[in-house]
């Protein structure tokens, strides 16, 4: 084929097939959602390996999304100043080093530097793949081109707790960081062969970058994660730090939205909140942010906190997910172009909600497959969700405006995630403990079924502890049992929560306007 007739057949993406386009920007973009999950599943053993607590091995995750969020809503304006190819290849070689200085770092802190520089490089990487991949296509086949760039999305956060719980108990920690060298190195490849820079990012004029709202941007982001982690081992409002931090983080914020809607030349056009289609699309990311991430980080930790499975076989429960994902991408890619996008999208909230409800029915007798059908029906419905969601969001988008749209639209899903997962933490304590008084009040020293428990338990254990030991150590196992019954049913709440969320969101999907059906290309789409 002539380079003339493949510009002719490929005219956005200069002669390069898209479906190249395609696998060439979802490598990055699967890389750095794959390392926002496999990480937390290794943090017990990172904490350990460099003599840190628990709590101070968080900050191997906070520091991360700190870095993350920030470098989200500015990526448009260093892809404008830099160029869009060489930007990303960028972030791609940053985030692929500072990964190589994760896993070989010898302390806690230099995990953290390492930590922050990889986040600062997988901020942009989202929204840059997202904005190449839309403008490779035509409206008409974006559905299709989402469909597998939501693989990617969708199907890392399910094989980052597996992947990460096997390499971590057959190798080391380390190697959950190290996995990400080689695919960085083939992304460079395929990125260097194969994403051009349209003639608009070429020859854009950008004017000085706004110091003054990327720093208003780094206060109330890295307020709100800092708060959001560390606020309830401090009881929250109960102490003065996060009293100080929530104002800090009000105050940062609505100077930063001051200046993002009134100075022209800001970092964030926040004007663009003013079309309905994206301003409903980043309300219902952030919700879909907290639905997504509640169950990828809770259902895990059920398997492992209340049944005692270990980090692999909890992650190997939840995998089926991503089979779900993998059958729902293509079917939604070929739906998406035939029927109105709000009405699959109202279908994947449902289902997502419905598998919640049957994830709120658990109890301490299920299986490792008890739970397969809603597992893998809820990674089927999360792809009925994404993309459709995607699609509508940036469909009256001008083109030159959807580096600065993907930005806030993924930002405010990872926000949403944090958001969540902090809800999600709170909720499992604090009903825990209440589901915890409300047993023991059922449970009197005088209860004649009690005493009976514990004298069988006692006459079993006095074989193994002696007489002297066995009472006291038949009420213990009474008290775990009433412990682990409590803890079963705050994860109870949480999921059916969850659900009443996504259904919700069912709802609000109707607060799009429906685009015209194979519309002309937005003002400036060539």
């Amino acid at each position: 084929m002539t380079t003339t007739t493949a510009q002719s057949r490929y005219p956005l993406t200069q002669g390069v097939n898209p479906w190249l386009v395609t696998v060439s920007v979802m490598l990055p973009t699967f890389m750095e959602v794959l390392d926002t999950a496999i990480a937390s599943v290794a943090l017990p053993y990172i904490a350990g390996s460099l003599s840190a607590s628990n709590s101070e091995a968080t900050w191997v995750l906070t520091s991360y999304l700190v870095a993350n969020a920030v470098i989200l809503p500015a990526s448009n304006w260093f892809a404008r100043r830099f160029g869009r190819k060489r930007f990303l290849l960028i972030c791609v070689v940053i985030f692929t080093i500072a990964s190589f200085f994760c896993g070989a770092a010898p302390s806690l802190a230099v995990i953290l530097l390492a930590r922050i520089l990889q986040g600062a490089g997988g901020g942009a990487l989202q929204p840059l793949s997202q904005s190449i991949l839309l403008e490779s296509f035509p409206p008409a086949k974006r559905s299709m081109a989402m469909a597998a760039y939501g693989l990617g999305i969708v199907v890392a956060p399910v094989l980052g707790p597996t992947l990460g719980g096997w390499l971590t108990d057959t190798f080391s920690w380390r190697y959950a960081f190290y996995i990400n060298i080689p695919v960085g190195i083939l992304a460079v490849l395929l990125i260097s062969r194969f994403i051009h820079d349209p003639p608009y990012i070429k020859h854009a004029k950008v004017g000085a970058f706004d110091n003054i709202g990327f720093g208003l941007l780094i206060v109330w982001t890295g307020c709100l994660q800092v708060v959001l982690d560390k606020g309830q081992e401090d009881d929250w409002f109960g102490a003065l730090w996060v009293r100080w931090a929530v104002a800090a983080l009000i105050i940062a914020l609505i100077l930063w939205i001051w200046r993002s809607w009134t100075n022209p030349r800001g970092l964030v056009d926040l004007h663009i909140l003013k079309n309905r289609n994206f301003r409903t699309g980043c309300f219902l990311i952030a919700l879909l942010g907290m639905c997504i991430y509640i169950t990828i980080a809770i259902l895990p930790l059920y398997y492992q906190e209340v049944l005692g499975y270990t980090a692999f076989s909890a992650g190997r429960v939840v995998g089926p997910r991503g089979i779900g994902s993998f059958v729902g991408s293509p079917i939604i890619g070929i739906l998406g172009s035939r029927i109105d996008n709000r009405k699959l999208l109202s279908v994947g909230f449902v289902g997502f909600g419905v598998c919640a409800l049957f994830f709120g029915m658990v109890n301490l007798d299920i299986g490792p497959y008890t739970l397969l059908i809603p597992i893998t029906l809820t990674g089927f419905a999360l792809s009925f969700v994404f993309v459709p969601l995607a699609t509508l969001t940036t469909s009256t988008i001008p083109r030159e405006e959807m580096g600065n749209a993907t930005g806030l639209f993924n930002m405010l899903r990872n926000i949403g995630g944090s958001v969540g997962i902090a809800m999600a933490t709170t909720a499992l304590i604090r009903r825990a403990a209440l589901h915890q008084t409300n047993l023991s009040a059922h449970l009197p020293p005088s209860d004649l079924q009690l005493q009976q428990n514990s004298a069988a338990l006692a006459a079993y254990l006095s074989h193994h502890l002696g007489r002297a030991q066995a009472r006291p150590g038949s009420f213990s196992m009474i008290y775990d049992l009433m412990m682990q019954q409590a803890a079963l049913l705050a994860y109870v709440d949480v999921f059916r929560w969850t659900a009443l969320l996504a259904f919700f969101c069912a709802g609000a999907v109707w607060l799009f306007k429906k685009p015209p059906k194979h519309a002309a290309p937005p003002p400036g789409a060539h």
